[in-house]
């Protein structure tokens, strides 16, 4: 009864911050009292709308914002609206730029959607972003002996370039010289590679594969925001799933890895890491960040490799704020975190990780119970998506 408790205020809490996040425009680019970051895994990628896998393809997404009539994209926007978040990564929004499509879906999206009040949300907008290249779709050649197509021998799965992709909205400035991806760092030179093997011990890649893979299935972005004469760095990702694979558990294993790229990161550990560039790359140990995204792991529950994701939570750097919401309770009760799930299956899966320099004055997960306002808005991802939005406030800086 006290949890429920708790998580009942935790879900009016929530409501009350999210409409009270300010209902202006962002225009300004000045240092805040409080930052609102959030990461939201929205489902708007070609899958989603097309049933025929056949005929995906970029132009997929840039048809439904241009339409600016899928309901499933305006519920997302909503939500948006109402959390009002200064600084969001978005996960399964497709590269449609990648793909060489030539309409600007960031430009339609915006226009189409986020800038259309919804049910007395107001209208948002975001001058600044970052969208990089991601892995998915991207083909992995190599000498073999079958040609090669995606998904399947892709450097992520994707049917195209781009799909499943990234993109960072910010109220802020990117510092665009300073960014560094690691889109293109190879798995096999990280030590220790947690490398799938067959059940008989056997590699389940071939040494040809091995040498090329790339480890992250999107990228890891590490993007400096200007917060006034301050820098945030905000380090981004979407690791794989840990399932549908077989029993060398290749997702697993590199879901794993994924993550603990970041943990090495934050950790000065990463002699061995180069960025995009083939330079060198660290994150000084007084660099405040926030680590975020749908990292696709979960220290107490699921089928994935829990190593990674519980360092990570317990790191001396990182601050686990542990997001709540009482819809997210109540849809599993029983289920161990269930106050803390992000995904609509019952795992904490979306994390915003702020570095032990911020404070933290606030945090919640956008899952409405279904007797609070705006629980038509969460659903699967034909209403929404199947993941919950997580957002943390912060203040750059200790009390």
């Amino acid at each position: 009864m006290k949890l429920y408790r708790t998580c009942r205020l935790v879900g009016v809490l929530m409501v009350l911050s999210s409409a009270g996040h300010g209902s202006e425009m962002f225009t300004d680019d000045s240092a805040p009292d409080t930052l609102r970051v959030a990461t939201f895994n929205v489902s708007m990628e070609a899958r989603n709308y097309q049933a025929d896998t056949a005929k995906l393809s970029a132009a997929v997404l840039t048809r439904e914002l241009r339409s600016a009539n899928n309901r499933q994209i305006h519920h997302i926007a909503e939500i948006i609206q109402r959390v009002r978040p200064d600084i969001l990564l978005l996960n399964e929004f497709d590269n449609t730029a990648q793909a060489g499509e030539q309409a600007d879906t960031l430009t339609l999206w915006q226009k189409n959607y986020l800038e259309v009040a919804h049910q007395g949300a107001e209208p948002i907008h975001y001058p600044y972003h970052y969208r990089g290249e991601v892995n998915t779709g991207v083909l992995l050649r190599h000498d073999g002996d079958h040609a090669i197509s995606a998904p399947a021998d892709a450097h992520g799965f994707g049917f195209y370039p781009g799909h499943y992709g990234m993109v960072l909205l910010s109220r802020y400035p990117v510092d665009l010289d300073a960014v560094q991806t690691f889109q293109k760092f190879v798995w096999a030179d990280m030590p220790k590679a947690a490398r799938p093997l067959n059940p008989d011990g056997t590699p389940f890649y071939s040494d040809a594969v091995w040498s090329q893979l790339r480890l992250s299935s999107k990228s890891h972005w590490d993007i400096p925001l200007k917060i006034g004469e301050k820098t945030l760095r905000v380090l981004a990702s979407h690791p794989t799933p840990p399932v549908f694979d077989g029993p060398e558990d290749r997702n697993g294993a590199r879901n794993h890895d994924e993550v603990r790229l970041w943990l090495d990161y934050i950790s000065g550990s990463t002699e061995y890491l180069y960025n995009d560039d083939g330079e060198p790359a660290r994150l000084h140990l007084d660099t405040p960040f926030v680590l975020l995204g749908d990292l696709n792991a979960s220290a107490v529950a699921g089928d994935g490799r829990r190593e990674a994701i519980t360092a990570l939570l317990q790191h001396p750097r990182v601050q686990d704020p542990k997001p709540a919401s009482r819809g997210a309770y109540l849809a599993r009760p029983d289920s161990k975190e269930s106050a803390n799930h992000t995904a609509s299956w019952g795992l904490r899966a979306d994390y915003v990780l702020p570095s032990t320099g911020l404070t933290v004055t606030g945090a919640g997960v956008f899952w409405p119970a279904p007797d609070e306002p705006h629980s038509d808005l969460i659903g699967a991802r034909g209403i929404s998506s199947d993941h919950r939005l997580v957002w943390v406030d912060v203040r750059l800086g200790q009390d």
